[in-house]
């Protein structure tokens, strides 16, 4: 749990750093979430969470996206989060992955995965959650239009966590 917890403040120390300080971009609720997104996708049952009705962890945007459509209600709006989410997270903190991600035997094969990150960033925002523990549709709507900004932002905390600054130790590393 300390280690869980050690991490989440890391997280949270770089992207405030990143977006407050070599971004300018002073948004607590963008940066919060942006930290909490890489916190939880540390692990890959939360990167793959969305699940099909069989129970089959989904692992390509295509086959989200028809299970985001079939869902109602918070369920939906949770679906096409996710998927922002994974989009985000693939575009901006991993981009070398993606081409292993879209490979040629893949569905996912010719999914623009910033145009579909946004697109569902924008479905989750038009949905008003059931209750306050959700984030809001105006930040949702924020990631929408600041899909680019925020993959540039990520792929800045990745480079902070993996290039250490002058007289810097380097990265923050846990046993």
């Amino acid at each position: 749990m300390r280690q869980q917890q050690a991490l989440t403040d890391f997280f949270a120390g770089l992207t405030e750093y990143t977006f407050h300080v070599r971004l300018g971009v002073a948004d607590p609720s963008l940066t919060d979430y942006l930290s909490g997104l890489l916190s939880r996708f540390i692990r890959s049952d939360a990167v793959y969470r969305l699940r099909s009705l069989g129970g089959r962890p989904l692992r390509q945007v295509t086959d989200m996206f028809t299970e985001a459509e079939q869902r109602v209600g918070d369920a939906r709006r949770e679906a096409h989060r996710h998927i922002g989410d994974f989009t985000l997270f693939w575009v901006g903190v991993y981009p070398e992955a993606l081409p292993h991600l879209k490979s040629d035997d893949s569905k996912d094969e010719l999914v623009d995965f910033r145009e579909q990150g946004r697109r569902c960033y924008d479905i989750a925002a038009q949905i008003e959650p059931s209750d306050d523990a959700q984030p809001g549709g105006e930040l949702l709507s924020r990631l929408s239009d600041d899909y680019d900004l925020c993959a540039f932002g990520l792929r800045e905390v990745r480079r902070q966590w993996q290039t250490p600054e002058d007289g810097d130790e380097g990265p923050l590393l846990i046993n």
